[in-house]
């Protein structure tokens, strides 16, 4: 049963990851982070991945992307993705790995950690976002620091149970050449990814973090439909000047532009220390059923 659940699993992932790459390259205009976002979190998440990308990304229609994403919620859920997607990759890479060192589930679990904080901080949001840093790495790095900090610790805290509990169930899934490998990893970053969502709507509604940015200029109108992107370019043109200046165009580009914030030392280092121990209380409750060796 459990070999046809994941025939059926891997078959509609194979079709969501071609149908989100084809879509992202052809009719929604975000930026090449954010496809790989979505791409990876799709080829990680599946049919969930899916969905999710059509409630809350995809354009539906020309001209029409800022206003579709851009309530809090939808901006939450793209912004997750640049996280999920960094730190999934990350711990994908580290699973794959850790089997050969012959270590135990609590060592696997922190150089899993490790691998995904990694791949998250300083690929995915640093490195990849260095045109919003003014191409300065380090300062990308200090910048995206904290919201990665705690959006990683709830991610881990939904995908480290998750891969120790099915692992535990399913020994052969510590194997990456086996189908129950990749079906385990799947399960757990839909879980990680439902456990970090309400830290990245915090996040993104105290504009601590970037939502969806559509491109500047790559989402025209169509004919008559009376609307144009009022995203503005970092170079600092203001493409709602070179269209229709209106004040209610203003208005909605003033709402819809991230304008980064940031927490003094002592809170942001509060929420660190606090989403650190709400992983640790997930592993605790984890141990007590299905426990974490060192």
């Amino acid at each position: 049963m459990l070999d046809g659940a994941m025939l059926v699993w891997f078959i509609f992932a194979a079709i969501s990851v071609i149908f989100v790459t084809w879509d992202s390259f052809t009719n929604t205009p975000t930026s090449w982070v954010q496809r790989l976002a979505w791409i990876l979190v799709v080829v990680y998440t599946g049919v969930v991945g899916l969905l999710l990308y059509l409630i809350t990304c995809r354009r539906p229609f020309p001209g029409g992307h800022d206003t579709f994403t851009r309530a809090t919620w939808k901006q939450s859920v793209n912004s997750e993705m640049h996280c999920l997607a960094g730190d999934a990759t990350g711990i994908v890479i580290a699973a794959s790995i850790v089997p050969l060192l012959g270590l135990t589930n609590g060592w696997d679990a922190i150089i899993e950690y490790i691998s995904g904080f990694i791949c998250g901080l300083f690929i995915f949001q640093a490195l990849m976002m260095l045109n919003m840093y003014q191409g300065n790495y380090l300062k990308a790095v200090r910048k995206t620091f904290f919201a990665e900090t705690v959006s990683m610790n709830m991610v881990m805290a939904g995908m480290i149970p998750t891969m120790v509990i099915l692992a535990s169930l399913w020994p052969e899934s510590e194997d990456p050449t086996r189908a129950t490998f990749w079906f385990r990893m799947s399960l757990a970053a839909i879980v990680g990814g439902i456990i970090a969502y309400p830290i990245n709507y915090w996040l993104v509604k105290n504009h601590l973090k970037h939502g969806c940015m559509t491109l500047p200029g790559r989402d025209r109108p169509a004919p008559c439909l009376g609307f144009c992107s009022p995203e503005k370019p970092s170079g600092g043109t203001n493409l709602l000047t070179d269209s229709l200046a209106g004040h209610s165009q203003a208005k909605s580009h003033n709402e819809h532009q991230m304008e980064m914030s940031s927490l003094p030392l002592a809170t942001s280092s509060a929420w660190v220390v606090g989403t650190i121990l709400f992983l640790l209380f997930t592993l605790f409750l984890t141990n007590h059923i299905f426990p974490i060796r060192f």
